[in-house]
Formats: structure tokens, sequence, C-alpha cells
């Protein structure tokens, strides 16, 4: 498939993408609005692998990289916080890259300097199908999930991401539950059965969103506002304190699994 083809595609996919996703996208714009003026980071956008297929299909649909970055960080920021005026993870500079690597996506960097590539092997792959809107619904997916990690607070008390496991917990779940929130993945079929809501990413994501819709409409912000609050942090500690004493963990994970249908009501905890 030339370039000119591709275009053709990405054209088409855009459109769709637009008209099947209009309603998230009113919520979206409405959700951002108040964002609309806060200062996201310098984004610095660099192509490394220019002549790869999935270089062109990425240009085709994203035209401009750095504006979407933009946008999709402030999706970020109105789910991850209440208000401009929260205490939020300065960002400075976003050095965002696709480049022709195994993987995906990954976050690196820190104190206000954040770099994120994205593999155009995995932008080809997902374009198997010549489905260009289904690569665009994944590019945007997977950077909500990397933005996340650049914004999103980390628990204090309990030792780093790659030494403590609940902390790790927090900051993949929280990820893949903005993401989520954002409708980066493709509705309930792409919730994982079964697991523990210390799996992280989307086991911990899908979780932490049902709380949201079926305890507290606020409770994603709250959620990751909980990680300068409760100290040392955990996850029964951060659901007492947005929710109320009476609330246990594991009591909410097991309501979560007979609700979602993944066990019977009687089953044992």
């Amino acid at each position: 498939m030339n370039r000119k083809t591709i275009i053709l595609f990405a054209a088409l996919a855009v459109l769709a993408f637009g008209l099947a996703g209009c309603g998230s996208a009113r919520k979206a714009a409405r959700a951002t609005r108040v964002w609309k003026d806060y200062n996201v980071g310098q984004i610095f956008f660099k192509d490394k692998a220019p002549h790869t297929k999935g270089s062109a299909i990425y240009h085709a649909i994203i035209p401009d990289p750095e504006q979407y970055i933009a946008d999709a960080a402030r999706e970020v920021l109105a789910i991850l916080y209440e208000s401009p005026k929260d205490s939020i993870t300065p960002v400075h500079k976003i050095f965002y890259s696709i480049e022709d690597t195994d993987g995906i996506s990954a976050k690196g960097g820190g104190r206000g300097r954040v770099s994120i590539f994205y593999s155009t092997r995995h932008v080809e792959n997902s374009f198997r199908d010549n489905d260009t809107a289904k690569v665009l619904f994944e590019t945007r997916g997977v950077l909500l999930h990397e933005l996340t990690h650049a914004y999103q607070l980390e628990p204090q008390g309990i030792g780093t991401y790659g030494t403590n496991k609940v902390n790790w917990a927090f900051i993949e779940g929280m990820a893949d539950a903005v993401r989520v929130a954002g409708g980066g993945f493709d509705g309930p079929d792409a919730r994982p059965r079964g697991g523990h809501y210390m799996d992280g990413y989307r086991t911990t994501g899908y979780f932490l969103v049902w709380i949201r819709d079926t305890k507290d409409p606020d409770f994603l912000w709250k959620f990751n506002r909980s990680a300068l609050e409760v100290v040392p942090w955990s996850f029964d500690g951060a659901v007492k304190h947005i929710l109320g004493p009476e609330y246990d963990i594991d009591d909410l994970w097991h309501e979560y699994q007979v609700a979602v249908g993944d066990i019977a009501e009687n089953s044992s905890r």
C-alpha cells in the first residue's frame, strides 16, 4: 500500500472515528474546557523512523502531533485532578518520539522532563487489516496511559515503583484507569476476567473505574490525590480515606467481581 492510499484510508478513518465517538468527544470537550489554558509543558515531537510504513501511517492519522499530545494531556489532567488549582506533578517538557523498535510505548525521565517513545512497528501491526480507525483508537489509548505516568502523583512512604508492588500496582492501575475512563479501551471486552486488584494495568484500572461508577463519581481524582494524603499509602487506606471507614478494599473487590459476573455471589473470598 502506497503513502497516498494510506492517507486516504486515514482520512476516512478519522471521519468514521469522529462520528462514532461524537458522544465521548463532547464529554471530553466539556471535561477539558476548564484545562484549556493550563500549561501542559513544551512538547517536542521527533520522528526517528521516517522511512517506515508505521511512520507514514502515524503522520496520516495525526498530522499535528504536538497539538494532539497537548489535547490528550488535558484529557488526562481532567481525570486525574479536580481543577488546575490542585497540587499537580509539574511537567515542563515532553519529548515524544516514534521509533522503529520492539515493544509498544514507554515513559521515562523525571523532574519535569518527560520522554515517551511509541513504536512504529506497533503502528504497523495495528494496521494489519488496513484499519486506520483501529490504529487511531489504539494510539490515543496508549498515549492516555503514558501521559498519566507523566502527570500522576506517586504513593508516599512505601518504597518506589521498582521496589514495592503496591506502588507499582497504583502507578500502572491508575494509568489504565485513566485510559478506561477516557474511552481508550474497546469496551467491556477489553476487561480482564478474575485476577486481583494488585495486578495493575487493566485489571486494576477497570476496578477503579467501577468504584467511580458505583460509589463516588469523583473517585479517580480523589484516588490520585490520596497519594499525598494517605501516608504510608495502601489501597485499603485510600478507599477508607475517600469512601469512609466502613469500606474495605477486599470487600469492594469481591463486590466488583460479583457485579461483573466473574464469580458467583456466594463465592468465598
